[in-house]
């Protein structure tokens, strides 16, 4: 986990700087959210995490998904056109900025996935029987596998 942590504050620091994105507002007209549980494991010698997972996307394109280990959310993974931000709440760790996410942190595409768009590599999407899912990356050993209820 740290060395995850570690890699994440290379690629979030940069010569520009980017706004923190706004607290995203499920009532406002243009979410999709779905809600379900999940299965996360940081590396491959991490312990798994189960949680309660929220993944919403606006007709706009912006994207959220949270990992949550009630009460605390432990994960915020947020993409727009313009950029994207992950916090990792336990941490007090927010990293963000402009362009396209960085292909090593899977929470940042799960849901573009969900949307059948393909993750980059070394990630692999896999649709499971009854709404279930598994996002992986067999390199590191990081994965995320849940459900999310229709």
């Amino acid at each position: 986990m740290t060395f995850l942590l570690g890699i994440l504050f290379l690629l979030g620091t940069g010569c520009r700087t980017v706004p923190p994105f706004a607290t995203v507002d499920f009532d406002d007209k243009g979410w999709k959210v779905e809600r379900g549980q999940a299965v996360w494991k940081p590396g491959r010698d991490s312990p798994e995490i189960a949680g309660d997972l929220t993944v919403a996307r606006h007709r706009d394109g912006r994207t959220l998904a949270q990992f949550t280990k009630t009460p605390f959310p432990f994960v915020i993974a947020q993409t727009s056109s313009n950029g994207w931000q992950i916090e990792f709440v336990a941490f007090n760790r927010t990293l963000r900025a402009p362009g396209a996410p960085p292909r090593r942190v899977g929470w940042l595409h799960l849901a573009h996935c969900l949307d059948e768009s393909p993750p980059p590599k070394p990630w692999t999407f896999r649709r499971l029987a009854d709404h279930q899912f598994r996002l992986e990356n067999a390199s590191s050993g990081e994965s995320v596998e849940g459900y999310l209820n229709p």
